[in-house]
């Protein structure tokens, strides 16, 4: 079976609807818990897939966690080697960080259900569905990246212009939150109360009622996107180039 190593910095920020991907294509899924795991097992191990998932966390932050450094390393070494590697929020940013692009505050939260817009790159991608079905997606980040230098800029926001970028035939970096459930953000309200209650314009009961509208269909779209992805960085570059 193929492995994959699984990143997670909080523990309710977890896999979502990748789960199933991953078990329907025969993938051994292995979490790697931040502050709690010996990340250089990842490197020694160089599994078929790395998934670095959320959190509350900068990835330019550390002096104050320096499992971050880990993460770096070990991103360095899978994106120079084009090997399967796919960062979500915090993940999207460290994969830019480690590819020597900047990593910054933005200036104001983005939470909650907003829309993508793809560029053309982005439109010819496996991302296509979010617009093409208009399909709003969460997003829960008040940092922001720059496009690293060769990489692929897929997706905007109406407040962040860097959504999503890709590098090289197998890594993808995504700032927002495909892999999230119904069900599973009820844990996101618990967690990140006290973010919720700060951030202006937003509250549980609005997210609640957003993601009672728009969940469901995000499940099915993300799901298609996430075999899409997985069955791609399977197939040997050449033929992906070809």
């Amino acid at each position: 079976m193929k492995q994959a190593a699984i990143i997670r910095h909080l523990a309710f920020e977890d896999l979502g609807t990748l789960a199933d991907a991953l078990s329907r294509l025969n993938y051994t899924v292995s979490y790697y818990e931040a502050g709690l795991c010996e990340f250089n097992k990842i490197l020694a191990d160089d599994p078929d897939l790395l998934i670095i998932l959320g959190g509350p966390i900068g990835a330019y932050e550390d002096a104050d966690y320096p499992f971050l450094k880990t993460e770096l390393s070990i991103l360095q070494s899978r994106l120079h080697r084009d090997r399967p590697t796919l960062g979500i929020c915090l993940g999207a940013q460290l994969m830019a960080r480690a590819l020597g692009a900047k990593v910054y505050p933005g200036g104001e939260k983005e939470i909650g259900w907003f829309p993508l817009s793809l560029t053309e790159a982005g439109k010819r991608s496996l991302l296509a569905p979010f617009e093409i079905q208009n399909v709003p997606v969460l997003h829960w980040h008040g940092d922001t990246f720059d496009i690293p230098d060769g990489a692929v800029h897929l997706a905007a926001s109406e407040r962040y212009p860097n959504q999503a970028f890709r590098w090289r035939n197998n890594c993808l970096a995504l700032q927002f939150h495909p892999e999230v459930t119904e069900l599973n953000m009820e844990r996101w309200y618990i967690g990140h109360a006290t973010e919720i209650s700060q951030t202006r314009g937003t509250s549980v009961s609005q997210l609640r009622s957003d993601s009672a509208k728009y969940a469901g269909k995000l499940e099915h779209v993300a799901g298609e996107i996430w075999l899409s992805w997985l069955d791609q960085v399977s197939t040997p570059a050449e033929a992906i180039d070809a």
